[in-house]
């Protein structure tokens, strides 16, 4: 076994093991500390792969965006190291009704698109070219997946808030 294989094989187990982590946890606090150690093995992943760019990305927005925004809402509406409730079954089986259903969805996917081999040269990194495609609405353009992480983002704020919140006292 190669060095290569070795690391690829370290972090996709830190990646897995550090999700497994985030959801079965009950701290809230270690749940987001999890969180971003799975964020770093995919930014690891992307290094591993030579996806340079892609990495430092994956560490800006996410790890550094997404995950501060989590503990901070942590920090702000709620003890750090209060246990959160135990999930009632029924949202239990439903939470695992949809991880089903998405991995099932990507693996079709996968199964039914034909990956075909291209001739075409890669575009030179320069700036200028990484920025006409980052901002280009065309074929080859990220414009639409900019403003779809820029969704994603607005998304991970509101679960924040609803995660961080605490519920309130009944009375009887």
């Amino acid at each position: 076994m190669s060095g290569s294989t070795i690391i690829f094989y370290m972090l996709a187990a830190l990646t897995l093991v550090s999700g497994v982590m985030a959801v079965s946890t009950r701290q809230i606090f270690r749940a987001a500390v999890f969180v971003l150690f799975s964020l770093i093995g995919v930014a690891g992943l992307y290094f591993w792969m030579q996806y340079e760019f892609i990495a430092a990305v994956q560490i800006v927005v996410y790890v550094g965006g997404i995950t501060v925004l989590i503990i901070f809402s942590i920090f702000l509406t709620q003890q750090a190291g209060e246990k959160m409730l135990m999930p009632k079954i029924g949202r239990k089986v439903f939470s695992a009704l949809a991880a089903f259903c998405g991995f099932a969805l990507i693996m079709l996917q996968l199964y039914q698109y034909t990956f075909a081999s291209t001739t075409n040269l890669p575009i030179e990194p320069s700036v200028a070219n990484i920025g006409t495609q980052m901002m280009g609405i065309k074929e080859s353009g990220y414009s639409l997946p900019f403003e779809v992480v820029s969704i994603l983002l607005l998304a991970a704020l509101i679960g924040c808030i609803v995660i961080a919140m605490k519920p309130k006292p009944q009375t009887t």
